[in-house]
């Protein structure tokens, strides 16, 4: 989903979605979303594997790629105590004159390893997960990490120069650690990826500290996945899917949430990612063969 030379996801939005027991994923992009396509080879193997593209400069070394990655399961630290359910990257390119980068959050633990070379964690095959690409103009960095302050990711590498985020206060703060201790424990953050049309994507997140949690986004009421539920031809079911997703009623929003809605949210922190694209709701929506109200 990342060029060779680049850090662009293979669309503003790509979305690869892996069903419980499935070893390969079903893939839409934004540009594409009218059906899930299915990933050309196994989730293990990196060649020919869309994020396997994708992280091909964090798991290998280029010299004009640079990234900062957290995990609450960080590679080779399973038993790390961390506030964050939250997983991703944030990736760009140094080149002089060029603004690419990109952000991927994902519900895999232990992955990837920097600079170690690929390895899925091939025990994650038993259960479901969810990766997202997006491709944003450097400028949208700072907003990220203003969202991901408030969610206290657990940051285990980073090797963005500082010269790349001068004047980003926030990202400087999530590099060193620096989270947030007084009010406001709650960001909402509204990002645009990179080029026309604009794809929004609005960032919510909380502190433990905030005792807020709630399904509300826009003043839409959510509607939360029951099983059973099927991705294209993947069967998939809650009990052993990772992913926390919700669908917009009325239509057009899918959000990504790092933690189950549950009302021991109000006590830990939390992000969602919600894409506002008709396309992509779509195909989430399809997905829910059944749905329940947000507990209150």
């Amino acid at each position: 989903m990342i060029g060779r030379r680049t850090t662009f996801c293979s669309s503003k939005v790509a979305i690869l979605y892996k069903a419980p027991g499935q070893t390969r994923g079903k893939i839409i992009v934004s540009n594409s979303a009218g059906a899930w396509v299915d990933g050309a080879v196994a989730l293990t193997t990196r060649a020919g594997q869309s994020f396997g593209v994708t992280l091909e400069h964090v798991i290998g070394d280029n010299a004009a790629i640079k990234f900062l990655a957290y995990n609450n399961v960080p590679p080779g630290m399973p038993k790390v105590k961390t506030k964050s359910n939250s997983k991703g990257l944030i990736i760009l390119q140094t080149t002089p004159g060029t603004d690419a980068a990109s952000w991927i959050v994902h519900t895999v633990p232990g992955f990837p390893a920097a600079k170690t070379g690929y390895s899925w964690p091939v025990a994650e095959n038993a259960n479901g997960h969810l990766l997202i690409c997006l491709t944003i103009p450097e400028s949208q960095i700072n907003a990220i990490a203003a969202s991901l302050l408030r969610a206290e990711p657990l940051v285990h590498y980073n090797d963005i120069p500082e010269t790349e985020t001068a004047g980003m206060e926030y990202f400087k703060k999530l590099a060193d650690g620096q989270f947030a201790t007084v009010p406001p424990y709650t960001s909402r953050q509204s990002i645009k990826t990179k080029g026309a049309p604009e794809v929004t994507v609005n960032v919510y997140s909380k502190l433990a500290a905030s005792r807020y949690g709630d399904c509300r986004v826009l003043q839409r009421n959510i509607r939360l996945i029951k099983s059973p539920a099927r991705v294209g031809d993947h069967d998939t079911n809650l009990d052993a899917d990772l992913t926390n997703w919700a669908v917009s009623d009325p239509g057009n929003i899918f959000c990504h949430i790092d933690r189950p809605y549950a009302k021991n949210q109000t006590v830990e922190s939390a992000m969602a990612v919600c894409i506002d694209q008709a396309d992509i709701f779509a195909r989430f929506n399809d997905i829910a063969a059944q749905v329940e109200n947000c507990p209150q």
